[in-house]
């Protein structure tokens, strides 16, 4: 016998309790068959356990035997609940090549998955994680790209769906924790002068600040670390009516953080609702034209060509005529050296000790 054969068999039906009842009173089956007026081998089923107790049938033993309805039908529930968990436990197993697809140990570290090493749990704990029944959900959702229901891109040509589905659902669980207001194109475009006065001054507590001037406009900031096999910056897109920027963090300088923070704002403010953009991922189809529009936009927030071109025309320029436009121009310093360093007008080496080190999961 196999080990669910087993465990099936130490289940006790309700047939069991019946049969048990039939001894204790003296009755035979074929007898509580007449008086229930159903078939003898019927009833035998049922005790056996081959057919279920229905509501009918409860009410029909609660008459012939006196034990009310709901015993029979609490017993049967409980039956057959415990049978359908052993069955999935099997069929969850089967599942442990999918599993092994996913970063589980980052999960497992997050809270996102449990502290075992059994198959079967770690796998139902994954479609909770995901809210999805099966593991046929998963690939419906994420890489079948002609059928792709929660985004407009297919994860199916990228090195690691698995991955990047799964720090693209964290994003959606901490989404779902934020309160935010209904979305206000207008206030979010007026915040984010706002928000780059906080990116030149960057107080202990930025993050903070940023995401709940966000929330307030109806976007929803959150920050998921990346995944080993996720090399993702950023990602936007609406997920059930609520605008997300979602950021890992991978780079830890203040300029590649509010690049991309404005980058996915502009994606908000330009771009419709049924598109997703994904930041820094091979193999999903980039619209370039959409692409060179929030590059366009986060530019222009951060330093307008005007103010570029001033510092263009100062040239040369040293470290400390840069700090004094980046206080003139209220934009971090370190923005300016990538942009600079962007249009090749100074070297790589040149100024990066005034970007910022950002440590943007230790300051949450």
């Amino acid at each position: 016998m196999t080990t669910l054969e087993i465990a099936k068999s130490l289940l006790s039906p309700p047939g069991d309790t019946i049969q048990e009842h039939l001894d204790f009173i003296g009755m035979s089956q074929a007898e509580l068959a007449e008086r229930m007026g159903r078939p003898k081998e019927k009833i035998n089923d049922v005790i056996k356990g081959r057919e279920p107790i229905t509501t009918a049938t409860a009410f029909q033993l609660e008459r012939v035997l006196g034990i009310a309805a709901s015993f029979w039908l609490n017993r049967e529930k409980t039956y057959r609940t415990e049978l359908y968990e052993l069955q999935e436990q099997v069929d969850l197993e089967k599942e442990k090549d999918w599993l092994k697809c996913f970063p589980v140990n980052e999960l497992r570290n997050y809270g996102l998955l449990p502290e075992t090493k059994e198959k079967h749990v770690l796998v139902n704990s994954l479609l909770h994680f995901f809210g999805i029944a099966s593991p046929e959900e998963w690939q419906r959702i994420y890489v079948d790209e002609e059928i792709s229901v929660a985004f407009r891109v297919s994860l199916a040509q990228t090195k690691s769906p698995h991955a990047i589905s799964a720090w693209l659902r964290m994003g959606e669980l901490k989404s779902k924790e934020i309160e935010i207001a209904e979305f206000d194109k207008k206030k979010f475009k007026e915040s984010l002068l706002e928000i780059k006065e906080i990116a030149y001054l960057q107080p202990s507590n930025f993050s903070q600040k940023l995401k709940n001037i966000c929330a307030e406009a109806g976007v929803a900031v959150v920050f998921t670390p990346s995944l080993s096999k996720a090399p993702i910056s950023g990602a936007t897109r609406w997920f059930h009516n609520k605008p997300i920027i979602q950021l890992s963090g991978r780079f830890k300088t203040n300029d590649h953080f509010w690049f991309t923070f404005f980058h996915e704002a502009g994606h908000i403010i330009l771009h419709g609702k049924k598109d997703i953009f994904l930041e820094n991922v091979e193999g999903t189809e980039i619209d370039q034209e959409k692409e060179d529009e929030a590059n366009v936009f986060a530019a222009k927030i951060l330093l307008t060509e005007n103010e570029l071109q001033i510092i263009i025309d100062a040239a040369p320029l040293n470290e400390d005529i840069i700090c004094e436009f980046a206080k003139r121009f209220r934009t971090p310093a370190g923005i300016i050296i990538g942009r600079l360093q962007h249009l090749k007008l100074i070297p790589f080496s040149f100024g990066n000790s005034l970007r910022n080190k950002i440590d943007l999961f230790g300051c949450n």
